[in-house]
């Protein structure tokens, strides 16, 4: 790129702050301004400098006058509760990367577009009605800029779950499966029983009421968008052949997949080993990693790679049934691949 990529984020959550300390040490991509819902802008602050998991923050971060601070980088903040009320134009703003999971703000994007406030905004979800959803290592070449201007970056199971699962369905194709995920809490989950109230829909309690039990306490069985957010980049697999589950999980950090696929052509173990390894060795980006160490979830907590394959679990059983194992840091590995997503689109301005 010529000239940096100018972003700004909607949404200071933990994907929100997590791609903030990414974009720090970006050099193609320059971080304009920040609006978050929250009005304590000192609070904003707080919870970038100090994070229960991944550390402090190197260089702390200020706030003054309307711009927080980190060493000689500045950006704006604004306070609005609708995406149309952020300064855009006046920020000059090429892309927003929107992480507040809200879904009224697909509506408010396409006005944005319409108005020819800003050029593309990728959502940090996999919500109906977008224009593309994008997994690296799967179909970002499907990406046409002409037509696609609101972008999923898809989520973290699905990044993680898709580039193993095309990489199986091209070689060998994939006939039926099954997909257990077990996901770390999230931060709209219950520390005590109760209802489970939802961000995206301000007001909606979920019907699955298990999702409001104790999440420090509990594995809560629970619904997945996992492979539905996969079958938007793979359009050849669906649900009729492959069913999925998932655990929330009492650890704050790290998720995994348990992969059952049965396979139509006929593989040995060994053969499947050396198509992982020759990915590896190939891919454009940290997309799949291949491991053989006894690591637990927390030894991946800061992990960039999309998917990391424990090869300890890896089988093939009467060459056509597979299993695969999967760790990814569901907050950095996911945000890291947000902004390699931003430089593929950038490419094309």
């Amino acid at each position: 790129m010529n000239t940096k990529i100018k972003v700004a984020i909607n949404g200071l959550g933990r994907i929100g702050r997590s791609i903030f300390k990414l974009l720090l040490k970006e050099k193609d991509i320059l971080l304009i301004g920040i609006n978050e819902i929250n009005p304590d802008v000192q609070n904003w602050v707080y919870t970038l400098n100090y994070d229960s998991i991944y550390g402090k923050l190197e260089n702390k971060v200020s706030f003054s006058g309307n711009k927080i601070i980190v060493g000689d980088q500045s950006f704006y903040t604004n306070n609005a509760n609708s995406l149309l009320d952020i300064p855009f134009l006046e920020w000059g703003v090429d892309i927003l990367i929107d992480c507040t999971g809200v879904k009224e703000n697909i509506n408010n994007a396409k006005k944005a577009l319409n108005n020819n406030q800003i050029k593309k905004v990728i959502f940090t979800h996999s919500p109906d009605e977008l224009d593309f959803y994008m997994i690296l290592g799967v179909n970002e070449q499907e990406y046409n800029p002409n037509k696609h201007n609101l972008i999923s970056s898809s989520i973290c199971d699905a990044t993680a779950i898709a580039p193993v699962t095309k990489l199986i369905n091209d070689l060998y194709k994939i006939k039926i499966g099954y997909v257990t995920t077990l996901h770390p809490w999230l931060s709209y989950q219950n520390l005590m029983d109760g209802p489970s109230s939802s961000w995206s829909v301000p007001g909606t309690v979920y019907h699955h009421y298990a999702l409001g039990r104790s999440a420090i306490g509990n594995m809560i069985p629970k619904p997945t968008s996992a492979m539905e957010a996969v079958f938007k980049v793979i359009s050849n697999l669906n649900s009729n052949q492959i069913g999925s589950f998932s655990y929330r999980t009492p650890t704050q950090l790290v998720g995994s997949a348990d992969i059952t696929y049965f396979v139509d052509k006929n593989l040995s173990k060994s053969q499947l080993v050396e198509c992982l390894n020759e990915f590896e060795n190939k891919q454009n980006y940290p997309i799949i990693k291949l491991s053989d160490e006894p690591l637990v979830s927390s030894d991946y907590i800061g992990e960039e790679f999309s998917c990391i394959v424990d090869m300890r679990w890896l089988d093939v059983i009467d060459n056509q049934l597979i299993k695969i194992v999967l760790w990814y840091d569901n907050e950095f590995g996911y945000c890291s691949n947000v902004i390699r997503q931003i430089k593929y689109i950038a490419q094309f301005f």
